[in-house]
């Protein structure tokens, strides 16, 4: 995959090349910065604060308590597979019943209750607790790459305006942000927006879910241009029962994007954790 900044080296050659010393300089002196940052800064367990070698990193128990999701799994909504299906994509008997509009969904791990997860997840969104962030953007490239290379655009589901104002910062915009970095690929924090406030989702039934954020998302006319004919990448926190993601896909194919795939840090494979 050609990311847009490979393509801007590809372009500048020479010039490029004339840096280099600059350049070298530049990342010794990060290098140093952070050698400091760290002696000041001990590193932690982003989760139970245990020492570590490193920051932005997990201690081995606590990474043995989240349920990574590799494959086998269903190709359309993620979800892991008890087997697999002969090398070739498995579609699940649920989404064979009822195909979202979105193409592909993805997510890091499963969403326990309890879990290390959920835990890391709720102080990021409620807690304003944002040390998990980089640990978080190297898990969603990990898990959304073979996403990336139908991927022209990254956009944020998004807050509406209360709640972003409440908040102070949408956590999906956050994690946008943290794979556009990582991979190179452009990313919008207002190709669409929310046309009405909901409620918290948090308690409510896959039903009231669904019925919570019906028509709840729309692209502006003046954004029209950003996701028409475009390939986007759906970006959210946790998929619980999908009725955010697959209202916010109708918005976009509604609006002409050519597809949309989805990448989360959690999924819900458990009904009974559907009041997370």
């Amino acid at each position: 995959m050609t990311t847009p900044s490979q393509s801007q080296d590809s372009e500048d050659g020479g010039a490029q090349a004339g840096s280099r010393p600059a350049r070298g300089l530049l990342a010794a002196s990060r290098a140093a910065l952070h050698s400091v940052g760290s002696w000041i800064v001990p590193a932690v367990c982003v989760s139970c604060r245990a020492a570590l070698s490193r920051h932005d990193a997990l201690c081995a128990p606590c990474w043995g308590r989240i349920a990574f999701i590799r494959h086998p799994l269903c190709d359309r909504l993620g979800v892991p597979l008890p087997f697999g299906g002969g090398g070739g994509p498995i579609v699940s008997a649920a989404a064979a019943a009822d195909p979202p509009t979105y193409a592909r969904a993805r997510a890091v791990a499963v969403f326990e209750r309890d879990g290390v997860l959920q835990q890391l997840v709720h102080g990021f969104k409620y807690q304003d607790r944002h040390e998990a962030r980089r640990l978080f953007g190297r898990w969603l490239v990990e898990a959304g790459r073979e996403l990336f290379a139908d991927t022209n655009l990254i956009v944020p589901v998004p807050l509406s305006r209360r709640r972003l104002l409440w908040r102070r910062f949408n956590q999906s915009a956050l994690l946008a942000q943290e794979v556009s970095r990582a991979t190179g690929l452009p990313w919008s924090p207002n190709a669409f927006v929310r046309t009405r406030a909901t409620i918290q989702q948090v308690g409510l039934t896959r039903e009231q879910r669904r019925l919570n954020v019906r028509n709840a998302f729309a692209v502006p006319s003046r954004r029209r241009s950003v996701v028409e004919g475009r390939n986007l990448l759906l970006i959210d926190d946790v998929i619980t029962t999908g009725a955010t993601i697959e209202a916010a896909a109708r918005s976009l194919v509604a609006a002409g994007a050519n597809r949309v795939d989805v990448l989360a840090l959690g999924l819900v494979t458990d009904p009974r954790a559907i009041t997370l």
